[in-house]
C-alpha cells in the first residue's frame, strides 16, 4: 500500500470511511468487523470515525466502539491512526443536528476516549460548523484539547478556505487535516482542496464514491470513470479514487464500506496510475 502523510503520521493513502457500517442499513456486527480486518490486512492505516456514526438515540459512538474491537481483536490494529469527530449529532429520528459549543466538544471528545480505549486520540476533527457558535470558539476547544494532550493532532471538516485558513491561525499553524464531501457529482471543494495543496494540509474527501454507482449512465458525467475503467478491466469506482489521488499529494480518500470486497476493490485504486489525458477528461466530465 502506497502511503501519505496527516501531519506527522504515515497513512495509507487510502483510508477507509467506517460510517455505513454503524448507520441505516448498517450490516451485522460479524460483517462488518470482517470489512475492517480486510482493510487491515490489505495495509489500510487510516479509519475515519466520528460519534454521531449511530443509528438510534441510545448509541451514540456506536462506531467507535466498533472499530475499537476490531482493531483489539486484529494484530495490526495498534498501528491504525483513527480519525473521529465531534460536534454533529443525531437524535435518534434519522436526522441531523450541530453542538459546536466548547462545552461539548470537550466532553465528546473524553467520550470518544473512553469508547475508543485510548489516552489520546490520533486525530479529533471538528465536524461541521454551528452557525450559533463563533467559528474561533469551536476551534478554540479544539485546540485546548491539543494543549491538554488529549489528541495528538487536529482537524476540520465542512470548512470553506476562510475557515480553514482561520483553524490553521488558532491552531497555531498545527492543523493538519480538512475533511469536506467531494466525488465526480460534488466538485464545489476544489478551492479547499487547492487552499490544502497550497498549504500542504491533508484533504480527506468523505463521500469520495457518492453518485459514481451510477457511473455508466449514458450521456451522465459519470460516462467517461466507466469507460475508462472498462479500458483498464477495472471498476469506475478504482478509477474515480485514482482520478482524485493524482490531484494532490495531500489527497487521501477515505471511501465507506460495509463489505471485505468492497473496500478491497476501492484500495486497488492506489496502484492504479491514469494518463494525463484521461485525467483532464475525467477532471473536464
Amino acid at each position: 500500500m502506497h502511503t501519505r502523510r496527516i501531519g506527522d503520521v504515515e497513512v495509507s493513502s487510502i483510508g477507509l470511511g467506517a460510517m455505513p457500517m454503524s448507520i441505516e442499513g448498517r450490516p451485522d456486527e460479524e460483517r462488518s468487523i470482517a470489512t475492517i480486518h480486510a482493510a487491515l490486512d490489505a495495509g489500510v492505516t487510516l479509519i475515519d470515525t466520528a460519534d454521531a456514526y449511530h443509528r438510534d438515540a441510545d448509541e451514540v459512538g456506536h462506531n467507535e466502539t466498533l472499530i475499537a474491537k476490531a482493531l483489539a481483536s486484529h494484530d495490526r490494529g495498534g498501528d491504525v491512526l483513527v480519525a473521529t469527530k465531534g460536534g454533529h449529532l443525531r437524535p435518534g429520528d434519522g436526522s441531523w443536528t450541530l453542538d459546536g459549543s466548547p462545552r461539548h466538544l470537550k466532553e465528546a471528545c473524553e467520550a470518544s476516549l473512553s469508547r475508543l480505549g485510548v489516552e489520546a486520540i490520533g486525530l479529533y476533527q471538528f465536524h461541521r460548523p454551528d452557525p450559533r457558535i463563533p467559528y474561533e470558539e469551536s476551534v478554540g476547544a479544539v485546540r485546548d484539547l491539543l494543549d491538554e494532550g488529549k489528541i495528538l493532532q487536529a482537524g476540520i471538516s465542512n470548512a470553506n478556505p476562510d475557515q480553514i485558513r482561520l483553524a490553521g491561525e488558532i491552531l497555531g499553524g498545527r492543523l493538519v487535516s480538512v475533511q469536506n464531501q467531494f466525488s465526480p457529482a460534488f466538485r464545489s471543494s476544489e478551492p479547499e482542496l487547492r487552499l490544502c495543496d497550497e498549504l500542504g494540509i491533508a484533504f480527506l474527501p468523505w463521500s469520495p464514491l457518492g453518485g459514481i454507482s451510477r457511473a455508466g449512465g449514458l450521456g451522465s458525467a459519470h460516462a467517461p470513470f466507466a469507460r475508462i475503467a472498462e479500458q483498464y478491466g477495472v471498476s469506475p469506482q478504482q478509477v474515480c479514487l485514482a482520478w482524485m489521488l493524482a490531484k494532490s499529494p495531500v489527497v487521501v480518500p477515505i471511501p465507506g464500506a460495509s463489505r471485505p470486497e468492497t473496500i478491497r476493490d476501492s484500495l486497488a485504486a492506489a496502484h492504479l496510475v491514469l494518463a494525463a489525458d484521461e485525467l483532464a477528461e475525467l477532471d473536464a466530465a
